[in-house]
């Protein structure tokens, strides 16, 4: 019998790494998952705890299983690269990705090849750098818009704010709109789904039962009915336009709309249709209104909480865009100068990634390193657990933005900092993410600081993307 590790009970919750069959398995929980139920690492609606745990307890991977499946937790950037890269035609997406088709369909974050990659061709255009650029004003006068309607000494919740600016911000570069009370309906019901996550993720065979009058299956059903009409109205008035007038549009339903893949099979396969084109927006603007929202109220309040940052943040911002009579506006020229600001963000998404966690499926046997895992393994990665580990990260759990630099980044692994993910899959968005959350934070930077008001206990929430469970209260006080 092994000594046990020291974060478990006893040797008999500890299994090494053994042979199963054809298999070798790394180590992990001897028994499966709901046998550790009254375990503080298990909560079934939060695993973060349990990825942690295994982490600490058994290193760079570990498995366990739950209801009969093998679940391989990896936490190492070689073994990340060989399943994302390397041995990608091995996976396919894992179980509670492929339950968001309930919601999403067959978008980017859902779909596997050969759906992906078309889809991917197809919008790929409306993510050129050039095309983003065209954004960069957009979102300089939204979030200077937002910075104009505080006050000083204003207590407010900076996570509502936030989500607020990138809904204007979504709602301008997604739909060519204001916040129409269509665009407050497609939020809206967007976050009746976001608190239904965890159930829809957890219930048994949901697909199957989706007509049936449960209630939290009643409450999603009518959600998605009420966001395809508004959605669907959105795309039958783009419809009403000619090519050349969708061609002339910049707002990403349009270019979506416009897009054709050159790699089609025949001229009806090369764009869109509508209920591809419904899927797609609503993948963007799920991924696009919550992740860089919650990821600029994490860096609030990072920021409040680290002031040496926070002066070398702000004189950089002064420097770049002068102060007082002096100050201007951000533009898009400004954007390569922001590179401490750029790193504050970074920074921001290695301690509280938005995209807090990653898997897939193997669909045949692979091998990392010394394992041989089974076809239909699961596998997970968390970007939250990676970028906290010590065996990559000096002084992990410290704010350190220089950890950014170019010659920093350079000098590690590719998948020890990956908050957009990685391989064919990559947030396609990235490009667009980065400059939504430099610009804002230094258009806001501008004229406020914002100090941390303790009034409820900062508990990051892992739902679709990580959010703070409680309000984030920040008083607003003049830069």
């Amino acid at each position: 019998m092994p000594e046990a590790p020291p974060d478990l009970d006893s040797a008999y919750d500890y299994v090494p790494a053994h042979t199963r069959g054809d298999y070798r398995l790394p180590p992990g929980l001897r028994r499966a998952l709901p046998f550790y139920f009254r375990r503080k690492w298990v909560n079934f609606g939060q695993p973060i705890p349990l990825f942690e745990h295994l982490h600490k307890t058994f290193g760079r991977i570990a498995h366990y299983r739950f209801l009969g499946t093998t679940i391989v937790f990896v936490n190492d950037p070689d073994w990340i690269n060989e399943i994302l890269i390397n041995q990608a035609p091995a996976f396919v997406r894992e179980r509670t990705i492929v339950r968001l088709k309930i919601l999403l369909g067959e978008g980017l974050i859902t779909s596997d090849d050969p759906i992906h990659m078309r889809q991917r061709r197809i919008a790929a255009p409306a993510f050129h750098r050039q095309r983003i650029a065209g954004y960069a004003d957009q979102i300089v006068s939204s979030a200077a818009a937002t910075a104009a309607s505080w006050q000083p000494g204003q207590e407010l919740d900076i996570a509502d704010h936030m989500m607020q600016l990138s809904l204007h911000i979504v709602a301008r570069t997604i739909f060519d709109s204001e916040v129409t009370p269509e665009v407050l309906s497609v939020r809206d019901e967007v976050n009746i789904v976001m608190d239904l996550y965890n159930f829809l993720i957890a219930f048994p065979m949901l697909e199957k039962v989706l007509h049936w009058p449960i209630p939290g299956v009643v409450k999603f059903r009518k959600a998605r009915a009420r966001l395809d009409k508004v959605v669907a109205g959105m795309i039958a008035s783009r419809r009403s336009l000619s090519l050349a007038e969708l061609e002339g549009r910049t707002d990403l339903l349009s270019m979506l709309m416009a897009a054709h893949d050159e790699e089609g099979a025949a001229p009806a396969e090369q764009a869109m249709n509508d209920t591809q084109v419904r899927d797609e927006i609503l993948t963007i603007f799920l991924a696009g209104y919550e992740t860089v929202a919650n990821a600029l109220t994490w860096t609030w309040y990072l920021l409040s909480q680290n002031p040496e940052a926070a002066d070398r943040m702000y004189a950089e911002v002064a420097e770049v865009l002068g102060t007082g009579p002096n100050a201007r506006t951000a533009t898009l020229a400004d954007y390569p100068n922001l590179k401490y600001t750029e790193q504050v963000f970074a920074e921001s998404m290695r301690l509280y990634p938005p995209a807090w966690a990653m898997g897939r499926r193997s669909t045949k046997a692979v091998e990392l390193g010394p394992y041989k895992l089974p076809p239909g393994a699961h596998f997970f990665f968390s970007q939250y657990v990676m970028h906290r580990s010590s065996e990559f990260w000096d002084d992990p759990l410290t704010f350190r933005p220089e950890r950014h630099t170019p010659e920093a980044k350079a000098g590690r692994p590719r998948f020890v900092y990956f908050p957009f993910g990685g391989g064919g899959r990559q947030c396609i968005g990235e490009g667009f993410a980065w400059m939504e959350g430099v610009l804002s934070l230094a258009t806001i930077a501008q004229r406020w600081r914002l100090h941390f008001v303790p009034t409820y206990p900062v508990i990051p929430q892992a739902k679709i993307t990580l959010r703070p469970k409680h309000p984030m209260i920040m008083r607003v006080e003049p830069a």
